[in-house]
């Protein structure tokens, strides 16, 4: 077998020029330092991706019902069947609005670097610290994202072996253990993207939608069936410890919204897609739209078919679902199928994930944007792929496993993690192109554009992003201890204050952006 070869990407990501009939008017930004083109090419191949794979790409990454499907016990807990109802459906309309923002800035610039090249191209001051600073936290968000699918299959396999073997006792680094076994075979399995890629996407939205219905229609013809009351007005509040509803409520929404996030995976294959500027924001609108509405109705029929709320306290390893599945079917081999149909989804969007999330560390380390940006800057001619980027990022999600050891709501700060990150990596570069638009300096906007209603959608998607970010850092638990203290906040803030560290100390000498002027 020949040996790997591997080439130094030195050049930044092009960009398609703006056509326009009229005479643009062309924003230089001094700040924004211009790399030079060597011509060596990238390693990775560019425009291979079809529409239909990128969609099925997009769909299968986010696995919204099979995610929050294995985190009710969460929402149940803080806020109750209401909460899960209701904020299934604001989560929704909000991760759409979000989308929708994106996918217009998608169409201007469709770049693998996305949120920090666009905060830098439109933040009204600072381009290079800004471009930076979301770059740092783009990434973190992404990385950390890689490290929640995995813990979702530990908690499922294991809730599973509880249910069919009594006698087994959890320990949590047993949870580690599967953690970093379940992101073995996704990042193997990268190493052949391009040849696995259609196979595996197709085999995955087929799978993700056919499992819904067949859970749809299980759970529709088995098991008692609850009052409206129970499905629509019953909100549980101190029973976390949290007395207010509107507080609860807030704090519920995170296992529910956290599914739906991450469309943005969708923008950091951008290079590798056929026509990025129409495909990329019909992918990414096209996944959460549906996904959206596939969790709202999936969580509807399970709340209809709830069944016992004793047997769902006292579920194995507290997955309400299992207690749902037993109340429906009083059935182990069944319950224990249609629980590894969800597992076997959020499997194979691990896939996605850590494509994308190392096209993004790749993108990032162009730009002298991570220490040894120089070493993760590599992609493999051999592969086609930035296998560093990818390898660094594995090693990371088994170092986050290690969390489980010391806290026993872990898995709570591990998909609060990505949450907060990715909606921070969200709202700055929506709320400097809603600051453009209120100034009179819209960019010149390519084929998928919000037209008289971006500056309300935008807004919007703001307000959303906020409203989220001031519940989810908190604790699930009160009273707060060590133990089931909710960490997700200060590590969020301790990576945002190593991005002004690394600004100060050498970031702001060895940041680079391609020139990309703003047209409007």
């Amino acid at each position: 077998m020949p040996p790997d070869k591997d080439l130094e990407l030195t050049i930044a990501e092009d960009t398609d020029s703006c056509d326009s009939k009229r005479q643009p008017k062309v924003e230089q930004r001094d700040e924004v330092i211009a790399l030079q083109n060597s011509g060596s090419g990238t390693g990775l191949i560019e425009g291979y991706i079809e529409l239909l794979a990128i969609i099925n790409f997009g769909f299968t990454l986010q696995a919204a019902w099979e995610a929050s499907g294995l985190s009710l016990q969460f929402s149940l807990l803080n806020g109750g069947p209401a909460s899960l109802v209701y904020g299934s459906l604001l989560a929704g309309t909000g991760s759409c609005l979000i989308a929708a923002s994106l996918a217009e800035m998608a169409s201007i610039d469709p770049v693998v670097g996305a949120q920090y090249r666009w905060s830098a191209q439109f933040a009204p001051m600072w381009p290079r610290f800004w471009g930076l600073f979301q770059g740092w936290i783009t990434v973190f968000a992404w990385v950390t994202c890689a490290a929640a699918s995995p813990a979702y299959l530990a908690q499922g396999v294991q809730s599973l072996i509880i249910l069919n073997d009594s006698n087994y006792v959890p320990k949590a680094w047993h949870t580690t253990l599967l953690m970093c076994a379940f992101v073995v075979p996704p990042v193997a399995a990268n190493l052949w993207f391009k040849q696995i890629l259609n196979p595996m996407e197709t085999l995955g939205a087929i799978g993700h939608a056919a499992f819904w219905i067949a859970s749809m229609i299980l759970l529709g013809v088995a098991g008692a069936r609850s009052s409206h009351e129970f499905v629509w007005t019953n909100v549980t509040d101190n029973v976390s410890g949290w007395t207010k509803p509107g507080v609860a409520f807030g704090i519920g929404l995170l296992p529910i919204a956290f599914p739906i996030t991450s469309f943005d995976g969708v923008l950091h294959m951008s290079k590798e897609v056929k026509k990025p500027k129409k495909n990329v924001p019909r992918a990414m609108i096209f996944a959460v739209v549906l996904n959206s509405l596939m969790q709202f109705v999936w969580l509807v029929v399970v709340m209809y078919r709830f069944g016992d709320p004793e047997t769902v306290a006292k579920a194995p390893g507290g997955m309400a679902i299992i207690g749902i599945y037993m109340n429906a079917t009083n059935n182990r081999a069944i319950t224990t199928v249609f629980v590894i149909f969800q597992l076997i989804i959020l499997f194979i969007s691990l896939f996605n994930i850590f494509a994308s999330v190392a096209r993004l560390t790749w993108a990032f380390s162009q730009n002298n944007g991570l220490p040894f940006s120089k070493y993760f800057a590599y992609a493999s001619t051999r592969w086609h792929l930035p296998l560093r980027a990818l390898l660094l990022v594995a090693v990371i999600c088994c170092l986050l496993s290690l969390i489980n050891i010391g806290s026993y709501t872990a898995f709570n700060a591990l998909i609060s993690l990505p949450l907060i990150a990715l909606y921070i990596s969200y709202g700055i570069p929506i709320a400097f192109l809603l600051l453009r638009k209120l100034r009179g300096r819209t960019p010149e906007l390519g084929p998928f554009n919000l037209g008289r209603y971006g500056v309300l959608i935008n807004g919007l998607a703001v307000v959303y992003i906020l409203y989220v970010l001031s519940f989810v850092a908190l604790p699930t638990i009160l009273p707060v201890t060590a133990s089931n203290m909710n960490y997700a906040g200060p590590l969020v803030l301790a990576v945002m204050i190593i991005a002004l560290v690394d600004w100060v100390v050498s970031g702001r000498k060895r940041f680079l952006l391609p020139e990309v002027p703003v047209v409007y």
